[in-house]
């Protein structure tokens, strides 16, 4: 591959100015996300619909009953196959972007959703959901690792930070959305299904939508040009220059001298060699360490109120109210994702972790608490948008997507095992074992990011050259 034209084509894209052009790119890889979040938060949602039809008695489960032996039973193996797929999207099949191309397996793995959940949203024994849950797992744990790759190599350096805000509070809209569809729709069988089954094929209808306009979504630059397909990232790096131009009015930064990434095998086995190891132990123990906070808190919150001695039903509309607050941090983080370094906003953001969910175990005021829990869900948005942005700028484009599923894919693991740790400390010891639990893994968390590169700034061929 003809090293300076790969990085001549990357020099060209860090030079661009802000424009509608590459930003309407990434609005449009965004809308590609929503279904992740939309899939993850709808679990808690249709879990009464399900569980109230009998679908997760012995006789449904099938041989899934026998997980009851691991405390995974009835529900449970629901939430379980769920982020089984994920993790098996994100750890094995991860590494297609890198074959394959960041558009293709976009589009490919936001058709796989809709056709599998569409087909998982008909079923009507609890082994069959769960099959078709693990199944539609994968393309979403697929998709994840695609859009993060996706955007970080498509946008300018200086506006790197920024994008990855954007990506997650486009995402982050679905949260309240969910909360808001699953109350008016509860008890109600609108077009004759269950409720519970229409939430569920939302999330296909929309992805339609989604799937249709990934039309006006180019493939990566970078890709092309790390494949040998030159003529192709040329023809799509000019098209863009152009329309940039056109937009400003005005004639484009000069070129800044580029550097080529290091060569390498593009092997899976390149994030564990001398370059790479550092980064990949480091990312790995982080995202195990970060998802107990993260889904941890948000997954549990009802629960964790009533503990605190707030009734079933004001649980439910305080949680709601914390939910509301899942976009803004994310909004917040776009004045100032690109003037803070990535690994400081993270770091930040852990440490404000820590000592809210201490004062949160140590609260039974309702307005203290709904405070801390917004809060609590604020710092945790801010750390997830700047650890996606954070991770992809670490590995170079050949194994980017490959090495960005490895260590994604052990936060997915540690969330299936997070949910059954945080019910028996809660049982055990209450919310303050809780506390403990949550705020000892965001000291794990500062920890491995302190140890790691700093990137603002700096070009993706720069940070692996």
């Amino acid at each position: 591959m003809p090293d300076q034209t790969a990085a001549t084509i990357a020099a060209r894209l860090d030079r661009l100015p802000p424009s509608r052009t590459v930003w309407t790119i990434i609005v449009l890889i965004s809308l590609g996300g929503i279904f992740e979040f939309y899939d993850l938060f709808f679990t808690g949602y249709v879990a009464p619909g399900m569980v109230g039809d009998g679908l997760f008695k012995p006789e449904s489960l099938g041989f899934l009953a026998g997980l009851s032996v691991l405390k995974v039973a009835g529900f449970g193996t629901f939430v379980f196959a769920t982020f089984a797929g994920l993790w098996v999207g994100a750890l094995i099949f991860g590494q297609v972007a890198d074959r394959f191309g960041r558009r293709a397996v976009f589009t490919g793995s936001l058709l796989w959703y809709m056709v599998c959940t569409a087909i998982m949203a008909f079923q009507t024994s609890g082994l069959a959901l769960d099959i078709w849950r693990f199944i539609a797992g994968i393309g979403i744990g697929v998709e994840l690792v695609t859009i993060d790759t996706f955007i970080s190599e498509i946008i300018p350096r200086g506006e790197r930070g920024k994008a990855f805000a954007v990506n997650q509070f486009i995402t982050f809209l679905v949260v309240p959305l969910i909360a808001f569809l699953a109350y008016a729709m509860k008890g109600s069988k609108p077009f004759g299904l269950d409720y519970w089954r229409v939430l569920i094929l939302i999330g296909s209808v929309g992805a339609v939508v989604v799937f249709a306009l990934q039309r006006g979504i180019p493939e990566s630059p970078r890709w092309l040009a790390r494949h040998g397909r030159m003529a192709e990232a040329e023809a799509i790096v000019a098209d863009i220059e152009r329309r940039v131009a056109a937009e400003t009015g005005a004639a484009l930064p000069p070129l800044q001298p580029a550097a080529p990434e290091e060569e390498g095998a593009g092997s899976i086995m390149e994030i564990f060699g001398a370059e790479y190891l550092r980064r990949t132990i480091i990312l790995s123990i982080f995202n195990m360490a970060q998802v107990i906070g993260f889904y941890g808190f948000a997954a549990w919150v009802p629960t964790l109120l009533i503990h605190r001695g707030i009734t079933v039903t004001h649980s439910l509309e305080y949680a709601f109210i914390i939910a509301i607050a899942n976009p803004f941090g994310p909004l917040l983080g776009t004045l100032f994702a690109d003037r803070i370094e990535r690994k400081t906003q993270i770091i930040g953001a852990l440490v404000v972790m820590t000592v809210v969910i201490g004062l949160f175990a140590q609260s039974s005021a309702p307005p203290v608490l709904i405070a801390l829990g917004v809060l609590f869900t604020l710092a945790s948005n801010v750390m997830s948008f700047a650890y996606h942005g954070y991770q992809p700028e670490l590995y170079p484009t050949r194994i980017r997507a490959r090495a960005v599923g490895f260590v994604y894919s052990w936060s997915r693991l540690a969330a299936a095992f997070a949910g059954l740790a945080i019910g028996v400390l809660l049982a055990r010891y209450g919310v303050p074992g809780v506390a403990v639990f949550i705020a000892v893994a965001m000291l794990v968390g500062i920890a491995m990011i302190a140890l790691g590169p700093s990137t603002r700034g700096l070009a993706l061929e720069q940070i692996n050259h």
